[in-house]
């Protein structure tokens, strides 16, 4: 069985998303990345950029125990390729849909990070920042606009882990300066998704533990600050 190791955040529903939608049985333990269990040696053998999403398969074992993947790319690939679902078998098709995965996994949700984290969680203002990665993001949300003209998913001409891995990122938008009616196809996009089933559950996954945790002074030192520089030079 997957054993899911996350925290709702962007990256982590990406994976929550997936395992909900393969509709395989999964069991979840939560890593509360605002108190520092990314830190902990546990899941630091797992994940070692001590990064949440992690999965374990005990399925399939690795040096006397269950496979561990990190990232959420490879978790998405090694899931669809697990159970066949969600990436095309043609050669094409999966090229296409590894080609916006990765353009998810590479631009896409690092810059949205910068332009979130700048215009909400820095402590300090700095304009520079801001518009730096807000004029970024749009220039990102355009590149989908267009994408997404004339079609209903972003690659392969079906529903992929390219959508569940871009999905999280786009729910947020406001928070990245971002207004969709001044990107329709992205809009319309984002509704679709928003109507399957599975999404919902692997958005809501955890929301209410998130909820109980405050984005407080311990938490941002978790996140970005001096704790989280010495617990990775110590793993």
């Amino acid at each position: 069985m997957i054993q899911l190791f996350t925290w709702p955040t962007p990256n982590g529903q990406k994976v929550q998303i997936m395992l909900e939608e393969i509709g395989a049985p999964y069991g979840v333990t939560p890593i509360n990345i605002l108190r520092g269990s990314q830190f902990a040696p546990d899941f630091l053998a797992i994940s070692l950029n001590n990064k949440i999403p992690a999965i374990t398969d005990d399925e399939v074992l690795r040096e006397g125990g269950p496979v561990s993947v990190f990232e959420t790319g490879a978790i998405l690939l090694y899931l669809a390729e697990k159970y066949g679902k969600f990436l095309p078998g043609d050669h094409i098709g999966r090229t296409e849909t590894l080609e916006w995965l990765f353009f998810q996994c590479s631009s896409l949700g690092p810059m949205l990070g910068q332009a979130t984290h700048f215009r909400r969680y820095a402590k300090e203002s700095v304009a520079y920042a801001v518009e730096r990665y807000t004029t970024e993001a749009t220039r990102l949300y355009g590149v989908l606009e267009r994408r997404l003209a004339g079609r209903d998913w972003i690659a392969g001409g079906a529903y992929s882990i390219a959508d569940m891995a871009t999905f999280p990122w786009i729910c947020r938008h406001r928070r990245q300066g971002q207004t969709l009616d001044d990107f329709p196809a992205v809009k319309g996009w984002l509704a679709r998704v928003s109507e399957r089933p599975a999404v919902g559950r692997g958005m809501d996954l955890l929301k209410d533990i998130a909820i109980e945790t405050p984005l407080d002074e311990q938490a941002h030192r978790q996140l970005f600050g001096a704790s989280r520089a010495a617990a990775s030079s110590q793993s």
